[in-house]
């Protein structure tokens, strides 16, 4: 048997070698630089470029369909002059995709709760109502004042739709 301090009979050369070799190597090499200052600033730039890379392409994603649904356009609404069309006219607008892919435009402003909701249930949607106290609400007096979504969203069958009409 032999002590700890001992090497093993028949390679203490090739150990010795090995020791010194790798305490050379330690006591030689230098120790590595990292700038994590840049390091960071670099992964910030990349996140930064991912996420207007992402928005870009949000965006154009969001002109193309507002493109498609304006060239498709359609339904059983009737034309009605550019002033006429308003920020109330807009929240009563209701796009829908029908089965035959297209889009059906139909004005709920003014209309009764009992057409609205025979027009959604018609296309497939579900209606959920709730009213609002104004006292400038119109005849009748459940009459639609917003739908959500409203256009230029296209709801499709399956689809939620909250009513809001008014009352006095």
């Amino acid at each position: 048997m032999s002590s700890p301090d001992s090497p093993p009979s028949g390679c203490a050369s090739f150990e010795q070698e090995l020791v010194n070799a790798m305490n050379d190597f330690v006591n030689t090499t230098r120790t590595p630089h990292f700038d994590t200052a840049t390091i960071a600033r670099g992964a910030r730039r990349k996140r930064a470029t991912a996420i207007a890379g992402i928005a870009t392409a949000l965006v154009v994603a969001g002109a193309g369909t507002a493109l498609a649904v304006g060239a498709v356009g359609g339904g059983s609404d009737t034309s009605r002059p550019a002033a006429a069309a308003g920020t109330v006219a807009d929240s009563t607008t209701l796009l829908v995709r029908t089965s035959d892919g297209s889009t059906a435009k139909e004005q709920l402003a003014g209309a009764t709760s009992a057409r609205v909701r025979a027009t959604l249930v018609h296309f497939g949607l579900t209606p959920t109502f709730t009213r609002v106290q104004k006292a400038d609400c119109q005849k009748p007096e459940d009459a639609v004042v917003s739908l959500s979504p409203h256009a230029p969203t296209v709801v499709h069958a399956g689809d939620t739709v909250l009513v809001t009409t008014c009352y006095r």
